[in-house]
């Protein structure tokens, strides 16, 4: 595998090859929020062959660089850098498999450019909306005094919060570590994390949503069956409004179904490969 950047509106994304090329479909893979391209390494590991593949870091996660001020730190925001990225590596078409943001990201695209998209495999995935109020909880939660709280307890709350949804408290401490690391490393971490939260909470996207109805590509729906971040009932929701979309539950898996168990996340993805388009 190798990683490399590519400037994206003033700011570099960081994403890392694998797979490999053939006559497949490219798959793009996009992490949730305040996670990272890690969250893909068990899947990555067991990537079918013949399809080129990208695993990016968002802008503000992983190893990208943290958001510059003028970001737009929403899901169309995110939606739209993806595109530039996918132009600038020459990806004309690919198949999107997002995680929680990250698949409400690939909706939005899927949504706002058909014709980039070939396949949606969305998992631990509620429909466009869902971060708006997710965001606003977790921003009452984390930040009562927004700025003020000290960076530490900022970074302490969201390690809660985000362990809660691991089935395996052991791997989900060690996964967490890779997620935070750029946020305690760096002066901006607090505030990336509060503009983020600020950014999805303040984002309408109801009117994207409203578009889920017409899209016409193969579509896979799965969700962690001990997943109380995103709800099978939302993950579910979200299978009925896009037209033939398959949903599956995966037993005794979490929020972080691609880290807790990337054997049934790779398996919803080769099904949803295997499906005529």
């Amino acid at each position: 595998m190798r990683g490399e950047f590519v400037d994206v509106g003033g700011a570099r994304l960081y994403y890392y090859a694998a797979g490999t090329r053939g006559t497949g479909d490219p798959l793009v893979l996009v992490h949730g929020l305040f996670t990272s391209s890690h969250l893909w390494s068990g899947v990555a590991a067991c990537l079918p062959v013949g399809h080129r593949t990208v695993i990016l870091d968002l802008l503000g996660h992983g190893r990208s660089d943290p958001p510059p001020p003028d970001a737009a730190l929403g899901v169309i925001g995110h939606a739209d850098r993806l595109v530039v990225l996918l132009d600038a590596l020459g990806i004309r078409r690919a198949c999107l498999v997002g995680h929680g943001l990250g698949a409400e990201i690939a909706q939005a695209v899927a949504v706002q450019h058909p014709e980039r998209v070939t396949r949606l495999a969305l998992v631990n995935a509620a429909p466009l909306g869902a971060e708006q109020g997710a965001a606003s909880r977790l921003l009452r939660a984390l930040l009562p005094s927004a700025g003020a709280m000290p960076e530490a307890l900022v970074l302490g709350a969201l390690r809660r919060r985000l362990l809660a949804g691991y089935v395996d408290a052991a791997r989900g401490a060690r996964a967490i570590d890779h997620y935070l690391r750029p946020y305690a490393q760096h002066a901006l971490g607090r505030e990336t994390v509060v503009r983020h939260l600020r950014a999805l909470a303040d984002e309408p996207v109801g009117a994207l949503a409203d578009g889920l109805a017409g899209l016409a590509v193969p579509t896979a729906v799965a969700t962690g069956e001990a997943d109380e971040v995103t709800p099978s009932a939302l993950a579910e929701s979200l299978a009925e409004r896009i037209p033939g979309a398959t949903y599956t539950s995966l037993a005794a898996v979490g929020h972080y179904a691609p880290d807790e168990s990337p054997e049934g996340t790779m398996m919803v993805l080769r099904q949803l490969l295997d499906r005529l388009a």
